[in-house]
């Protein structure tokens, strides 16, 4: 049996437990129905507090849930609570984890409630919050140190670290909430189970630790995230191909090493076989031959700290000069020139060198009536990707706040499809590479990718969290899932909001170098499961239905209880 099944099989346990500890108290019709209304109250609370990173309703909703109705009814919510929000947010290797903390939580209130009993007021409830924000917060820390790290005592006090703003966010809310409206959902609650005589049993405490172990075990066979991913598609040279299994190359290996240092991972620290990213650059730096392998590999040595004025014998950033044209281009074209920008910065020029204006000046020079760019110079279709480039370029070069990059910014925000993502040219399907593109253009301009909505569609940063798959790789588009490697670097370095060239990524040792990444994750995973982007669109079948199943029961305790 291979250990991602055994893992798989370990959370399914997890899950049984708790849910046939539920079913064992032999909930009545009304019960299941209330159980399942308060999930959607949680879950759809999480999702309308979205913009708010860790400040949420949902832990106070499942802890009050778990005081009122005991704790087999309180983990149910919390689990199902957690299951349901994260059709919205994303399902990821953080949900079983997630379902356990809140689950977690509700047991915590059925304790709560048989200990307090009448006496579980509104202070009591706002400090049994702000422990349970902490709890949950702890809990995830944990899966975050067995899934990515060494599992050692300092790579936790590092995911600690990271992570305690997070959690000091999601214990103060829990207490605002829990004084606002704690008490009275507590009461109707309570009036709701006095008037059916519903009786619940309390939880044992060796319920909780059995679950807490299981899911723990299987942590470390969780780790599918597109950083996860990368990592684990690395060759033994050091190296990257297309995809896991592949032969390396030049140019998936820089947008991979590109994508990892873009989540805080410097690519002389990513090894397989003895052997990093730079490693195998430098091995091969004999297939260095035209402008845009150079220009990446400058790009990528300045992300890992590397001076790609003296790299395997041979000067980069001198070689990339001599091939500039006496306009200031690269080869008559704008991408080659946008990243020739990109890799003077990085590889040390100022932006008020001569190279870097005048090349910028060319650039400029090349834009599109409408405020877009071709690869192939003005008068071509403007494209999403030129255009992204282009930005990307012009900001590195100092041009930010000009009129060119503003005109260009309108064109990519009015060439947003409907589901959120770009596409390679006006009028095709989106894709994750240009969608990667347009985010890492908009940030590096100025602008927030969260209010990029046309026609009220999720955000750029959504679409893209909507194509990672259960390997942690990112599919090119919904139909294809070509070159995993590329797409999957590109995309982590926008889901990071990391423009283009990215500043050297500090060195550790091995020991703190993994836990920096596990700090970068556990923050990617925050904001794209906590503080995702809210969308217009419609949600899943389950959460829509559990919304409904909310309106019904609510309704029918007004009239019951009044």
């Amino acid at each position: 049996m291979t250990w991602p099944l055994a893992s798989l099989l370990l959370v399914g346990a997890v899950l049984a437990v708790g849910f046939a500890w539920y079913e064992r108290s032999r909930p009545p019709a009304r019960v299941v129905a209330l159980v399942a209304a308060m999930a959607a109250l949680a879950a759809l609370g999480r999702i309308a507090f979205a913009p708010l990173p860790n400040v949420k309703p949902t832990t106070d909703i499942v802890l009050i849930s778990g005081a009122a109705l005991g704790g087999a009814p309180g983990f149910a919510v919390g689990a199902l609570a957690a299951l349901a929000s994260n059709v919205f947010f994303g399902q990821g290797p953080w949900t079983p984890f997630q379902m356990l903390a809140w689950g977690a939580v509700g047991v915590g209130g059925g304790l709560l409630g048989r200990l307090a009993g009448a006496r579980l007021g509104r202070l009591s409830l706002a400090t049994a919050g702000a422990v349970a924000g902490f709890g949950y917060g702890a809990i995830m820390n944990l899966s975050t140190l067995l899934t990515y790290t060494d599992a050692s005592s300092g790579s936790f006090a590092g995911i600690t670290a990271a992570a305690f703003p997070f959690d000091v966010a999601h214990a103060t809310g829990n207490v605002l909430f829990a004084l606002a409206f704690g008490p009275a959902i507590l009461r109707m609650l309570r009036r709701f189970r006095a008037r059916f005589e519903v009786t619940w049993r309390p939880v044992a405490a060796g319920t909780t630790l059995a679950l807490a172990l299981l899911a723990l075990a299987a942590a470390p066979a969780l780790a599918a995230s597109p950083t996860g991913y990368l990592a684990r598609a690395q060759n033994a040279d050091g190296g990257w191909g297309a995809a896991p299994g592949q032969g390396s190359s030049q140019l998936f290996t820089g947008w991979a090493g590109l994508g990892l240092a873009a989540a805080g991972r410097n690519p002389l620290d990513v090894r397989r076989g003895g052997h990093s990213a730079i490693d195998y650059v430098r091995a091969h730096a004999g297939q260095l031959n035209d402008t845009g392998e150079l220009e990446r590999t400058i790009v990528l040595l300045g992300a890992a700290g590397v001076s790609p004025r003296r790299f395997a014998g041979r000067d980069l950033v001198a070689q990339l000069r001599r091939r500039e044209r006496s306009d200031g281009s690269f080869a008559g074209g704008v991408v080659l020139s946008a990243f020739a920008e990109l890799a003077y910065r990085a590889g040390g020029m100022s932006a008020s060198a001569s190279a870097v204006r005048r090349t910028r000046a060319w650039v400029v020079s090349q834009q599109n009536r409408d405020g877009g760019f071709n690869t192939f110079g003005r008068g071509g279709q403007s494209g999403v990707d030129d255009t992204a480039v282009a930005i990307e370029g012009l900001v590195a070069a100092g041009a930010r706040s000009s009129r060119t990059v503003t005109r260009a910014v309108a064109f990519l925000r009015r060439e947003q499809n409907a589901d959120g993502g770009f596409p390679l040219t006006p009028g095709d399907g989106s894709n994750a590479q240009s969608t990667a593109y347009a985010v890492q253009a908009l940030v590096a301009a100025g602008r927030n990718p969260d209010t990029v909505r046309r026609s009220g569609s999720r955000s750029p940063l959504g679409f893209l969290r909507s194509l990672i798959a259960p390997d942690g790789s990112v599919r090119y588009s919904r139909t294809s899932g070509q070159t995993p490697v590329w797409v999957t670097g590109q995309a982590l370095a926008a889901l990071q909001r990391r423009p283009l060239p990215i500043a050297a990524v500090p060195r550790a040792g091995r020991r703190a170098s993994t836990a920096a990444a596990a700090a970068a994750a556990a923050k990617s995973a925050r904001r794209s499961s906590g503080a995702a982007s809210t969308s217009s669109e419609p949600v899943s079948l389950a959460v829509l239905a559990l919304a409904h199943e909310s309106g019904r029961v609510m309704a029918v305790l007004m009239t019951a209880l009044t």
